[in-house]
């Protein structure tokens, strides 16, 4: 049984992590989600920090938790290692950060930019939301249209300061056990830029799923078994 923390990714929640948790839990592992500062709390987004984020993840790691971090994700909980240290990281279709880039520098690095007019940025720039019409081919063109219908209920505004925030990797963020999923089918983050972003990674650390940018809706039960795989050799 493995400590798992599920941190979210651009406008989502906790609320995301529904189908995981239930299959996580059923092959015997402690399972918690948590929301990221500025996601429906009520706060301003502009008063959001990366640091904020990056403590908000920490606050829940122990030396026994595996973090897993979706999408932008991979920001705060790279950063969340200078505050507590947990016994690995899974990054699930997410951004590995570049030291001394922003997400949004690492974002317009990519080999081609995906999301294009689907995000719109508040009246006073300080968030964004997707547009309805757009997150499904966006997010989950190969999820269950229940499950689509449940998520376009809940998407909310991201803030956009701890994504515009460059972040150096902690020290002691290269020697802990780390893996990575790559999702070859991901209109969010291109899968080639996913997989330049472990590059230099064992590969035995990389693995792959047929699926969207949403693997926690498209195939829980499979990511559920990878995870699990992945914890018992962390």
């Amino acid at each position: 049984m493995a400590d798992i923390l599920l941190v979210h990714g651009s406008c989502h929640g906790a609320w995301c992590w529904r189908d995981l948790i239930r299959a996580l839990a059923a092959r015997g592992h402690f399972v918690r989600a948590i929301d990221l500062p500025g996601h429906r709390d009520g706060r301003a987004p502009e008063e959001v920090t990366l640091e904020e984020t990056c403590r908000a993840v920490a606050e829940h790691i122990t030396s026994e938790t595996i973090v897993v971090g979706h999408s932008w994700a991979g920001y705060p909980i790279t950063g969340a290692v200078e505050f507590a240290r947990p016994r690995g990281l899974i990054y699930l279709c997410a951004y590995v950060p570049t030291s001394g880039m922003s997400l949004i520098n690492m974002r317009i690095a990519g080999p081609r930019q995906t999301i294009g007019d689907a995000a719109v940025k508040a009246a006073d720039g300080h968030s964004y939301t997707i547009r309805p019409e757009a997150a499904p081919a966006l997010f989950y063109h190969d999820c269950p249209e229940e499950t689509v219908a449940f998520a376009l209920e809940n998407l909310c505004a991201q803030p956009i300061l701890p994504q515009a925030t460059p972040l150096t990797r902690p020290e002691g963020w290269e020697e802990l056990p780390k893996a990575y999923i790559r999702c070859a089918n991901d209109q969010t983050i291109p899968p080639e830029y996913q997989e330049s972003m472990t590059a230099n990674w064992p590969s035995e650390r990389v693995h792959v799923m047929e699926t969207s940018h949403s693997p926690f809706f498209a195939a829980p039960g499979p990511l559920a078994d990878l995870i699990d795989e992945i914890a018992a050799r962390m």
